[in-house]
């Protein structure tokens, strides 16, 4: 219980910090903020901050980093009962709901990585380790060899490419009252399932 308590409070600690990191870098710019600076606005010793956070890029890319990871954990626990294709856009946009959680931060995130575009290109979203993951979860939903046959693999590959269309749609444009990441995502799929699945 004690080690479930400790790992809750670094969590916090670490998302304070990540916070006042997107706040500084929407402000300034990224490569203006120093950790100096991230450190004394999420109110912490610039040694104790080394301690939750591994670089400054991984406070702005991270979350990207980790969404593959987190599909493959979603599609996973997806019912047997959905077809291959629907378990891993539900899984899909199981990830853009929870990236979305936290608005002020999004909004934040948003700003510092259209600042800096070329920090961009260094996340893979979803790694080939991660799609060969969801390309074995799809080939046994759909009792196929991935090695053998092409249709779990094409279907990730289609399916994470209409995911990233999206993400960058709704990263280039700047209205608050137009769709959300997860609207753009879900007007995606439905794209690709009028265009493939009908």
């Amino acid at each position: 219980m004690a080690e479930s308590l400790r790992d809750r409070q670094k969590a916090l600690i670490r998302q304070d910090i990540q916070r006042a990191a997107l706040r500084l870098f929407a402000e300034r710019g990224f490569d203006a903020v120093t950790t100096e600076e991230i450190a004394a606005a999420a109110g912490i010793g610039h040694s104790t901050y080394f301690r939750y956070v591994t670089s400054k890029e991984d406070l702005l890319l991270g979350t990207l980093r980790r969404a593959g990871a987190a599909i493959v954990d979603n599609l996973q626990a997806r019912p047997a009962s959905e077809s291959a294709e629907e378990a891993l856009c539900q899984a899909s946009l199981q990830w853009s709901r929870a990236f979305i959680a936290d608005e002020e931060a999004l909004r934040n995130w948003r700003a510092a990585i259209r600042a800096a575009p070329h920090l961009l290109d260094r996340a893979a979203v979803i790694s080939p380790f991660d799609r060969a993951q969801l390309t074995k979860i799809l080939g046994d939903r759909m009792g196929a060899r991935p090695e053998e046959d092409l249709r779990p693999g094409l279907l990730v590959h289609t399916i994470l490419a209409a995911a990233e269309f999206a993400f960058l749609r709704w990263l280039e444009r700047d209205d608050p009252r137009g769709p959300t990441l997860h609207q753009l995502t879900e007007q995606a799929f439905e794209g690709v399932r009028n265009q493939c699945w009908k």
